[in-house]
């Protein structure tokens, strides 16, 4: 018997506006229409976390998300794409924060952007260059890392380009909530 594994997933585009709204409540139970147990969510933002229980080789992130969208689907009839990011990946991605004075002095403007696939590293350095603004760009871990100096309203680096830079469509989270999903899927 292997031990539970924990994973976080991202819902990508709801709750910015009056569409595609999914509660917390929805998304929980979503969890566990999948099979997964101790759904629990951070903020009302598409962030759910889910332990698959240790009976067996645990799923990759890819079932794990598939299995999510697809009772998110039969819960609430709309298709929202999610990428699923177990802890152990997640504490990776934290541990390679390129931007640390970023995280420590200005977390709610450093920003990572997680996609189903990796990141293209050449064509974000690409967008990099070209990018008019004083945005902070890396890839570490496969991920996309953005420190937006000026705050994010300011910015004019868009999420059609920061996905077509990555080479896959991505959902972004500050570092405070990166934060607060590690917590949650390393603790016990």
């Amino acid at each position: 018997m292997t031990a539970p594994t924990a994973f976080a997933v991202l819902l990508r585009g709801v709750n910015l506006g009056p569409h595609r709204r999914v509660s917390s409540a929805d998304l929980r139970a979503a969890g566990t229409d999948a099979g997964f147990a101790d759904a629990a969510t951070y903020a009302n933002s598409g962030n759910l976390v889910v332990t698959v229980p240790g009976d067996g080789p645990p799923p990759g992130d890819d079932d794990v998300a598939a299995r999510v969208v697809s009772a998110l689907q039969a819960r609430t009839g709309a298709e929202i794409p999610a990428v699923a990011v177990s802890g152990e990946r997640l504490a990776a991605v934290a541990a390679a924060n390129p931007f640390s004075a970023a995280a420590r002095d200005d977390p709610a403007h450093l920003l990572v952007y997680v996609g189903p696939q990796p990141v293209d590293p050449d064509e974000v350095a690409r967008l990099d260059l070209a990018s008019p603004g004083r945005e902070l760009l890396a890839v570490a871990e496969d991920v996309l890392f953005v420190h937006y100096v000026d705050g994010i309203g300011r910015s004019r680096l868009s999420s059609p380009q920061i996905d077509r830079a990555a080479g896959t469509w991505t959902t972004g989270r500050n570092w405070n909530t990166v934060q607060r999903l590690l917590a949650m899927t390393t603790a016990g």
